[in-house]
């Protein structure tokens, strides 16, 4: 289904063009939308998916926890600001879901095979604000690099419970900071621009809210827990 998805976009994308005799990928293609750089300010949205795992750091040597990561969904809108032909600011609110299983190595203080599998779903509200470096673009087709900044507030990371891991409940901090690095392609239709993007979103904080119990078998030996991602937008303006 995900592979059906990305095809029907990139379809629907060049469609325009490939009517023509002159397509996207011609030699001397038609132009599309070629005055689009002259707008100050424009506005788009974004459907996407992602990838998270945590990157974990210890106190002490000792066995690492295995997290287990799956592909979860993005959406969200984009504003972008021309700062100059090449320059853009670009801010993507976006609500992204992720969840994240950790296995924990056996340990005498566990009383069920339960005790060593914590899950940790997230809903993250993701507020980056990136520059967009843009390449000279070549009949309808620009790349660009993106870099920056993103903070997400987690709406289920539990972090005003009171109970932990003893009572089966992981805990996170609401807000995390980020710093986001990545690549996409704008490709200009006859009606509006499609843009594929791929990029990696690094942690920066520590995200963890230890158990009340300082030797906690699940958190006592975690000196830090960042969450690493990799996200995959398709935009449109």
């Amino acid at each position: 289904m995900r592979k059906i998805i990305v095809l029907a976009l990139l379809f629907f994308a060049i469609k325009g063009n490939a009517q023509n005799s002159k397509g996207i990928f011609s030699k001397d293609p038609i132009i599309n939308l070629e005055n689009w750089q002259k707008n100050k300010i424009y506005f788009g949205f974004y459907l996407g998916f992602n990838s998270y795992d945590f990157k974990i750091d210890y106190k002490t040597v000792g066995p690492d926890i295995q997290v287990d990561n799956s592909i979860a969904f993005n959406v969200g809108l984009v504003t972008d600001v021309r700062l100059q032909e090449y320059l853009d600011l670009r801010f993507e609110p976006g609500l992204y879901f992720a969840s994240r299983v950790l296995h924990y190595a056996p340990n005498p203080n566990f009383t069920s095979p339960s005790d060593a599998v914590r899950e940790v779903n997230s809903t993250y509200i993701n507020f980056p604000l990136l520059l967009k470096f843009s390449s000279l673009r070549t009949g309808n087709i620009r790349p660009y690099l993106l870099g920056g900044l993103s903070a997400n507030l987690n709406l289920s990371g539990n972090s005003k419970s009171k109970d932990d891991n003893e009572e089966e409940r992981f805990r996170v901090k609401a807000w995390t900071t980020n710093y986001e690095l990545g690549f996409g392609i704008d490709i200009f239709s006859e009606y509006f621009i499609f843009s594929p993007s791929i990029r990696g979103s690094f942690g920066i904080t520590n995200e963890l809210i230890p158990d009340n119990n300082p030797n906690s078998p699940w958190t006592g030996n975690i000196e830090s827990m960042k969450s690493r991602g990799v996200l995959v937008n398709f935009t449109f303006h």
